[in-house]
């Protein structure tokens, strides 16, 4: 099944990264993750009360080693795009979906909760594969960081075992990297390379290939290449080069 990680960023208050833990503990995860976190002294342990276990194995790591080791990223957002015009918090799903999109993953699933002040910024939500938003009033919708973790742990409990492994973050980064050099060789307008290469780790995202479906898009990019420019093609070092078709 899918090895979720609850990831903090840059928590402010050490009481709700005890909180956090005591209510991952209580849906039965205990895999936290911090990221250049407040202080974690004993008010923490006093708050995670008897998850003391999950605070003490706690990882401390980079935003970057997070994002490098995980087959999919989530973002948690309260603010959402309101046109699919600003790709950047849009599309969006409810933690309900997002336990239907995962469910039958086997791989490492990290879920990012932002600062208690401001959240998730621009840049990390934009390196993320998929962006989660739960549901509440407009006239209030920022939930405490505890109880946002505690509402998304309720929704992806007991989730059934998984099926089938994701292609790699390694994988995914190498594909994405060869879209935006394929942008360039059809000359893609430069004004447009940002927002299309954030639509398409977008929908790459949430379709959570295998490593079989990354492979395949690759080799009809450079189907697509070979037919365009030959030369050029040659001259892509960094891809690893099928042999090119000799018959179409």
């Amino acid at each position: 099944m899918p090895e979720i990680e609850i990831v903090l960023v840059s928590p402010l208050y050490e009481g709700n990264v005890g909180f956090a833990a005591r209510v991952m503990k209580n849906f039965g995860f205990t895999r936290l993750v911090l990221i250049d976190p407040c202080e974690i002294g004993d008010e923490a342990f006093m708050r995670a009360a008897h998850a003391a276990d999950v605070l003490e194995n706690a990882e401390r790591l980079s935003f970057e080693e997070v994002c490098a080791r995980s087959s999919i990223v989530i973002a948690t957002t309260g603010e959402v795009s309101k046109s699919v015009c600003n790709p950047m918090r849009m599309p969006y799903f409810s933690p309900n979906e997002i336990r239907e999109l995962i469910a039958d993953i086997d791989g490492r699933i990290s879920i990012l909760f932002g600062r208690e002040n401001w959240g998730l910024n621009n840049e990390e939500i934009q390196k993320s594969d998929i962006v989660c938003t739960i549901p509440s009033a407009k006239e209030y919708p920022i939930l405490n960081l505890s109880h946002a973790v505690g509402i998304v742990c309720y929704e992806l409990a007991h989730l059934p075992r998984g099926e089938y492994l994701l292609a790699t973050r390694e994988e995914m980064e190498y594909l994405y990297a060869h879209i935006d050099s394929y942008l360039t060789l059809i000359h893609h307008p430069d004004f447009k390379r940002v927002p299309t290469m954030l639509l398409i780790r977008r929908v790459l995202g949430r379709a959570m290939l295998t490593s079989r479906e990354a492979t395949t898009l690759h080799g009809l990019l450079r189907r697509s290449e070979w037919n365009i420019n030959p030369a050029a093609f040659e001259r892509r070092k960094e891809i690893p080069p099928d042999d090119p078709p000799k018959e179409w």
